[in-house]
């Protein structure tokens, strides 16, 4: 699925239908969101939080997880930019954040490779400006039915 978001009400709008989405199942899903620095990662998955009534996001950059739990979500925003290691993420329990009804947001999954779930919806975000280019693949079988739901 190939989106041109044209300003940034557009890419709140994408985060808030996948985070609806997302607030409907009760398996844990794991969400990349891929590429270069400043193309919108981090303020994609602010988006994305705050649809769960998370008023305050913070970025995870220096301190690689930020959590957030209520009644309605429990989520995970990881930022692996900063590893120097994916084993990194086996010393602070990566694998005990994904449990049922969890949601997690990678950025820059590729630095954790071996040590991260797979996918069931990658983000890959490109472009400059307010204008962006959205390519989202779902991944999994549970991808593909969040997929039928943001289509709908």
């Amino acid at each position: 699925m190939d989106l041109k978001l044209k300003n940034l009400n557009e890419t709140k709008e994408l985060a808030e239908t996948i985070a609806e989405c997302c607030s409907k199942i009760k398996s844990p899903c794991v969400i990349y969101l891929v590429g270069d620095l400043g193309v919108g990662k981090t303020t994609f998955a602010q988006f994305f939080i705050r649809y769960f009534g998370f008023d305050k996001v913070k970025s995870p950059t220096y301190t690689l997880v930020e959590s957030y739990q209520n009644d309605q979500a429990d989520i995970h925003h990881f930022d692996c930019y900063r590893l120097t290691d994916p084993e990194e993420l086996e010393y602070i329990g990566i694998r005990d954040y994904l449990k049922s009804n969890s949601l997690q947001l990678i950025e820059w999954p590729e630095l954790g490779k071996g040590s991260i779930a797979n996918a069931d919806i990658s983000i890959k975000l490109s472009g400059n400006g307010d204008s962006r280019e959205a390519q989202i693949l779902f991944e999994s079988k549970l991808g593909r039915s969040i997929q039928k739901c943001v289509i709908g």
